[in-house]
């Protein structure tokens, strides 16, 4: 067990232990050696397994968020490589932050044994305590006094959960994928896999200026745009293929959030996909997998059709602020028009040498 640093008693499980974890996990036992596999693995590259103060977590990879929470400073924020980074540049630094004496105090506080109400200056990349015994009863009765910049948080002081790492994640470190930026890193992971660089050979098509990070460029938008490498699918489910591209408009019929279609399984009907959010059960804020169930004798219905389940429900970001307008995912697919299922060009070659 490589010990990271003892101010918050962190540990990361060792390089040994994480090559048997994944031997005895392999996804080529579950969905053979194409694509499927693929994703899974660029899946499961967005956890980790630590030991926090004396408990195993498997942490997942933080959502980002530029500019939706910022409306009311001044200056903004961005959030490191502006929610596009891979995994393997956000976990150095996730665990970096965990080395710092801010982080310790932070998890003192939540085994404190007293409850306490956190509250976080995510402009200021600080935070803060009170036990004001008015506002842990506001709290309790749902009485939410936050701001999109300043989230309150109630803590009960047992100790630290995974939620709790999360939230310092988010709001202190600034550390995590969007949801382009998790679609760009699946792709261009199954691209890897048969030696093509996705950025490459797609910068022209994503208008990247000399000397320009492809995947800050290969946002939402590119996936909703006009261009030749974006092919547009019927949505209708017996048309879906895994590498397929979500899209979910927003209440101004743009294209707000992006996710990836993992498998199909057309004799059980379900679908999986994957996707990065944070309006999402506590516990899933992140990347995280979804489901839609389906009738496998009625594979012609469309994604829009009411009678399909998509077992997602969505929430508030944090406990007590405003709700999402949509209880599941399938209401936000369906609203504002409706989404869009589109897939891009240049990967059908790429997925055709992994079967």
């Amino acid at each position: 067990m490589l010990v990271l640093t003892p101010l918050a008693a962190v540990a990361d499980v060792s390089a040994e232990d994480t090559a048997q974890l994944a031997a005895f996990s392999d996804p080529a036992q579950i969905w053979g050696r194409g694509v499927e596999a693929v994703i899974e693995e660029a899946y499961r590259l967005c956890f980790r397994t630590v030991i926090v103060d004396g408990r195993v977590m498997n942490l997942r990879m933080p959502f980002a968020e530029n500019h939706e929470r910022d409306s009311l400073v001044e200056g903004g924020w961005e959030f490191l490589g502006k929610g596009k980074s891979d995994p393997s540049s956000l976990w150095p630094v996730i665990l970096s932050a965990f080395r710092t004496r801010d982080f310790a105090r932070y998890i003192e506080t939540l085994r404190s044994g007293a409850e306490q109400v956190i509250i976080f200056d995510i402009a200021g990349r600080e935070w803060s305590v009170s036990q004001d015994i008015f506002d842990i009863a506001r709290m309790k009765a749902g009485s939410y006094h936050g701001l999109p910049h300043r989230p309150y948080v109630l803590v009960h002081g047992n100790g630290v959960e995974p939620g709790d790492i999360y939230n310092y994640l988010y709001c202190i470190a600034w550390t995590g994928m969007d949801c382009s930026g998790f679609v760009w890193h699946t792709l261009s992971y199954i691209a890897r896999k048969v030696n093509v660089n996705l950025g490459t050979s797609l910068r022209r098509a994503l208008g990247v200026p000399r000397g320009g990070d492809p995947s800050y460029f290969a946002g939402t938008a590119f996936y909703n745009s006009q261009s030749r490498e974006i092919i547009s699918v019927d949505d209708t489910i017996k048309n879906l293929k895994p590498a397929d591209i979500l899209l979910f408009r927003a209440v101004d019929g743009t294209m707000a959030h992006s996710a990836i279609i993992q498998s199909i399984d057309f004799s059980r009907g379900i679908i999986r996909y994957i996707q990065s959010t944070d309006e999402a059960p506590l516990a899933e804020r992140g990347v995280h997998e979804s489901f839609i169930h389906f009738n496998p004798k009625h594979s012609s219905l469309s994604l829009k059709d009411s009678s399909l389940e998509w077992t997602q429900k969505r929430f508030s970001p944090f406990p007590g602020e405003k709700a999402s307008a949509f209880s599941d995912d399938g209401q936000r697919y369906r609203a504002y028009g409706g989404g869009r299922v589109v897939r891009l060009r240049a990967m059908s070659p790429i997925i055709a040498k992994l079967k």
